[in-house]
């Protein structure tokens, strides 16, 4: 049985960040976790229509696991077809915006979100809002890099070491939120120029993901 980490982008580069980022939770999981790549998926997930366009083969990829998985996290900051795959699977199923925004609460007051492109954010705003945790945010405010510019680590750390600057003095988040699975890679430097907690969504869901395998076993 595994712990499956669906990137719903086609981008390789993606899931190898993925993989490296949960790679030091391996040992405290009970079942292995393994990365993979949606290869029908666009590059980079980027608007609502790449969402939209991506449940179907997310259920469909998922459905051909469901016998061997102990649990599923998507790995994409929309979270698409999250409620559809809680609704076709028997195992637990886990968004990263979700399982971000929760842990995020747990370690300050008030979260703020660091999202790729200025689209991205009124999705994130709707997503927070059905959450009901508004008054928990913040802001977010975009990177303005594609999926496939955050390759380049120089750029794009540069980049966040100005929006989270923003964020954390602008509008006073105390906690703050990778809004995309492609910065896996900047979670520790960052955390550390900035000096507030900084939450890797696919980190955080797939400490949930351990978590919920582990405590079907007390049954």
């Amino acid at each position: 049985m595994t712990i499956y980490i669906v990137n719903p982008n086609s981008s390789q580069h993606v899931t190898e960040g993925i993989d490296h980022a949960v790679d030091p939770m391996r040992a405290a999981s009970p079942v292995p976790i393994e990365a993979r790549t949606l290869i029908e998926g666009p590059p980079g997930i980027e608007t609502q229509a790449h969402v939209d366009g991506v449940v179907a083969p997310i259920l469909a990829h998922c459905a051909k696991l469901e016998n061997q998985a102990s649990a599923f996290v998507v790995a994409c900051y929309s979270d698409p077809g999250l409620a559809a795959l809680r609704e076709q699977s028997n195992h637990p199923v886990l968004g990263i915006a979700e399982a971000s925004i929760l842990t995020a609460m747990t370690l300050g007051q008030r979260f703020g979100i660091v999202s790729i492109l200025s689209k991205s954010v009124p999705r994130h705003m709707r997503y927070v809002g059905a959450m009901g945790v508004m008054d928990r945010l913040a802001g977010d405010q975009p990177l303005e890099l594609s999926v496939l510019e955050l390759s380049d680590k120089t750029r794009t750390f540069e980049r966040l070491k100005t929006v989270g600057s923003s964020l954390r003095d602008g509008v006073m988040a105390d906690v703050l939120i990778l809004g995309c699975a492609g910065m896996t890679a900047f979670r520790a430097d960052l955390e550390a120029y900035l000096g507030i907690p900084v939450v890797e969504p696919c980190q955080a869901a797939a400490a949930m993901a351990i978590g919920r395998v582990a405590l079907q076993k007390t049954r």
